[in-house]
């Protein structure tokens, strides 16, 4: 078990290159096994999560290897070309429409979310107010954007990225690279990269995913859609992963009912069968879970006909797996709206496919920056992912230039104490809350933060307080007062998000701060120590201490 030192004062400065999304990547690697053959997943982050999952697709038959993309390019994740509504390459006739928050290429970088929901953030070059208010709204809002006329220039292809195949390796929790310079300056930033997966599914994968791995990832509850509609049985033990809340798979469950699957549990597994196939039909989701969403969606392509899912989720992973699985021969529609309908077809087709940015790691160096009173930009996603979040961190006093696959935010003084309150997308992401508590913690005034989505969120307020910050928490709201400086101790992650918050509130601290089972991070940055080097961090990863034995 390791942990993460660092010493308070740091001033977070320079670039930071994002690559793909955890969130998007564990999903995409479970739709492959919507098509027997080899396919392809680009621009992986290389965390534990991902390891985990391929060894969930090896014990259900697949062969599964790692190997290095080339350096990612600033926006790589991009696999829709010519537009929202445009023809996807290679689907034979499959479309993802209405498509807001998808990467696109090709076509205008305007796109803006269903219902022109959301600050306008997607236009290259937004400039920053000489008064220093922060982000200056174009005068005319960009809409959705349209699909192309039939006369349009076809579609370019989707970039294809060259693999080297390798074996597995194990993940690795930092890459070591130089320290900060002399003077505090960081050092040049190495050639960012990201990982490719390739799975080859078999005709036949098995049917049962194991405990011992489902416990660790909950992610991997992914299967049940794909194996249902391709084998029709699956056997899938509860899942894990982080201790945030419940998470219920009450939809996953209801919306495959009524699509004809039987399903019952037993001895900790889902078990599910639909012995005379999936069939189509209309799907209300009480909440608009992305995981629910993304399950119905994959068990819904080889369906016998039309499923209707109302109230889906519309996060850009979902617009990402929706984009894949219309390159594989899906028929899709609605994709980043809350309706997406599906309608089914007999097979799909293995595929390559690049893994959109993760959001919630640009969102936490925008942070960082903020919190550290820095000067960072971040690279590799789009802002419109982000346009609450940056949304926010503007009227606590920052400024923030954004272009279509990038954005830099800068903080000249201490921060001025703003409320949040998490929503499903385009709402602020529940997994960004850590650092709007820590960011509230050095601001000037009093925030109000409330937690709408999971009920366990707050659960590491109890570190935040081990290093002086003054919050009260009720129910499903945080009261934060803000201080000049926190303190440095020895704090303990508990999940992946509050790891990474409560390191970068240790930059904000006197003295020393140890985080521990920093494991959690490691779940979800990939090369979290050395990206904070690169920014001008002085930081340490190390053993932790042996726990002193006790004898009776």
């Amino acid at each position: 078990m390791d942990v993460i030192r660092v010493s308070g004062g740091a001033r977070l400065a320079g670039e930071v290159h994002v690559v793909g999304a955890k969130n998007s990547a564990l999903k995409l690697m479970a739709a492959a096994l919507l098509a027997p053959g080899r396919s392809v997943i680009t621009n992986v982050p290389r965390i534990t999560d991902i390891a985990i999952m391929g060894e969930v697709l090896r014990r259900l038959g697949c062969e599964v290897t790692f190997g290095d993309d080339h350096p990612a390019p600033a926006g790589a994740g991009g696999p829709v070309a010519g537009g929202a509504g445009a023809q996807v390459p290679g689907g034979a006739g499959a479309q993802v429409t209405g498509g807001a928050g998808a990467p696109v290429t090709g076509g205008t970088a305007a796109a803006a979310l269903p219902d022109g929901a959301g600050l306008p953030l997607g236009g290259p070059g937004l400039p920053v107010s000489a008064s220093g208010s922060g982000l200056v709204v174009p005068p005319t809002r960009p809409g959705l954007v349209a699909p192309p006329a039939a006369s349009d220039t076809p579609a370019p292809p989707a970039r294809d990225i060259a693999v080297t195949p390798a074996s597995d390796v194990a993940v690795s929790p930092a890459r070591e690279i130089a320290t900060v310079g002399p003077g505090g300056a960081a050092p040049p930033v190495p050639p960012p990269r990201s990982r490719s997966v390739t799975i080859d599914v078999p005709d036949a994968p098995g049917t049962e995913a194991d405990y011992d791995l489902v416990r660790r990832l909950r992610a991997s509850i992914c299967v049940l859609g794909p194996l249902l509609a391709r084998r029709g049985y699956v056997r899938v033990a509860h899942p894990g992963g982080d201790a945030i809340g419940s998470r219920g798979l009450d939809m996953h469950v209801a919306g495959l009912a009524r699509m004809g699957a039987e399903i019952s549990g037993e001895h900790g597994f889902v078990v599910a069968s639909a012995p005379k196939g999936l069939r189509g039909g209309t799907i209300w989701l009480d909440f608009p879970s992305v995981g629910a969403t993304e399950n119905l969606v994959m068990a819904a392509v080889l369906a016998d006909g039309v499923t209707v899912i109302d109230n889906a989720a519309r996060e850009p992973e979902i617009v990402d797996i929706c984009a894949m699985l219309a390159d594989m021969g899906a028929r899709i529609s609605g994709a980043g709206t809350s309706t997406i309908r599906i309608e089914g077809v007999d097979a799909l087709r293995p595929v390559r496919h690049a893994c959109v940015g993760d959001r919630i790691v640009a969102g936490t160096w925008a942070f960082a920056a903020a919190m550290t009173r820095g000067d960072v930009t971040v690279t590799g996603v789009s802002p419109r992912f982000l346009e609450i979040a940056l949304d926010k961190v503007v009227s606590a006093g920052g400024l923030v230039e954004s272009r279509p696959d990038a954005f830099r935010v800068r903080m000249d003084r201490r921060p001025t104490a703003v409320d949040v309150v998490t929503l499903p997308f385009p709402g602020f992401a529940t997994d960004l809350l850590p650092m709007a508590i820590g960011l509230a913690s050095v601001s000037e005034g009093a925030s109000l933060v409330t937690e709408n989505i999971f009920d366990g969120r707050f659960m590491f307020v109890n570190e935040m307080a081990r290093l002086g910050a003054d919050i009260r928490t009720d129910g499903h709201h945080a009261v934060v007062r803000g201080r000049e400086r926190l303190s440095g101790a020895p704090v303990r992650a508990t999940d992946i998000r509050a790891g990474a918050g409560l390191v970068i509130a240790g930059l904000c601290a006197d003295g020393v701060t140890e985080v521990s089972q920093v494991h959690h991070i490691d779940r979800g940055y990939p090369d979290f120590v050395s990206d904070l080097r690169c920014l001008g961090v002085p930081v340490e990863r190390a053993l932790a201490p042996e726990e002193p034995a006790f004898a009776l």
